[in-house]
């Protein structure tokens, strides 16, 4: 795995090394056993079932690292974030913050951009019940590393969706910029802001699952707080 992360020259190559993962048994188990039996609504459209690469411009300012895809959403379209509720969510608040040409995201060809942004996981294959396990993050680490890597030059800040991705940003530190994480680690919280000397600003998102937003953990507002810090952060007009 971290042989063939490596080996990536780009951000194309990277992303068809990604789709063609096999290395945790029980997510490939998996994202097939999804992509057959489908979701009801969804049953005359073909699912995408492979891992998820991540999808932006290659010279972003700014990061999105979330969890990993959707059973039904990236794992059905093929691309992180589109096609799910969660989804929905954040490409409203991206259109918004000028950041994606269109606020809804249905489907890998319908014409969405992003404007100095690059959205990835910490885990490219849909997990059951939404949790990848400590050993199921650690082998997917390498993809992460690399993308981060190759977008390195122009990357400012990272928006961290959840605790999960909080964690999996500390590990890229090290791998990629060489930089020793900070001990203790900084605890995750909504716009919690860590800075280094020479890595990207990491900024805190509650995540845009539909348990926080239906509830009012997440709201709009809240989004575009965070996204208005980021470009700022970032300079981003």
């Amino acid at each position: 795995m971290v042989a063939r992360a490596a080996r990536a020259t780009d951000l194309a190559d990277l992303d068809g090394a990604v789709s063609n993962c096999f290395a945790c048994p029980r997510l490939v188990s998996w994202r097939e056993e999804v992509a057959r039996t489908k979701r009801a609504a969804f049953r005359e459209q073909h699912y995408w079932g492979r891992p998820v690469p991540g999808f932006g411009t290659p010279d972003a300012r700014i990061g999105i690292l979330g969890l990993a895809p959707a059973a039904h959403g990236g794992n059905r379209t093929g691309r992180i974030f589109t096609g799910d509720r969660s989804g929905d969510v954040l490409f409203a608040a991206l259109h918004r913050a000028g950041l994606a040409n269109q606020p809804t995201s249905v489907a890998a060809d319908d014409g969405l951009t992003l404007r100095d942004t690059r959205i990835f996981a910490a885990v490219r294959c849909a997990p059951p019940d939404n949790k990848p396990t400590p050993a199921e993050r650690d082998t997917c680490a390498p993809w992460l590393h690399r993308e981060v890597a190759l977008i390195r030059p122009t990357l400012r800040v990272v928006v961290a969706l959840g605790a999960f991705a909080w964690a999996a940003w500390w590990p890229v530190l090290r791998d990629v910029y060489g930089v020793r994480p900070p001990s203790p680690r900084p605890v995750f919280g909504h716009g919690a802001h860590w800075s280094g000397t020479a890595a990207p600003e990491l900024l805190g998102c509650y995540h845009v699952s539909q348990q926080n937003t239906f509830t009012g953990r997440l709201t709009p507002l809240m989004l575009d707080d965070v996204f208005a810090r980021a470009k700022q952060l970032a300079g981003v007009d």
